[in-house]
């Protein structure tokens, strides 16, 4: 996570902490693939109950993404 995009480690290791837990919770579901997380500036301004509502996105994208291509 860059510390030009988020600027206070608190807030670095908080969104770091979201996205483990949500990782955690949705595996079974994910498929098996290596995942990188990019913070892009704004990140930080986020609540926590945003943060999760964006990974439950990111995660079903994800999957989508690979079963289409497993399709293909």
């Amino acid at each position: 996570m860059a510390k030009k995009n988020v600027r206070y480690a608190v807030q670095r290791n908080r969104i770091k902490r979201i996205i483990r837990e949500s990782f955690r919770l949705h595996q079974h579901e994910l498929p098996p693939i290596d995942v990188i997380v990019l913070a892009r500036r704004g990140l930080d301004d986020f609540t926590n109950a945003q943060l999760h509502a964006e990974f439950e996105q990111a995660w079903q994208r994800v999957t989508k993404k690979f079963n289409q291509s497993q399709r293909d």
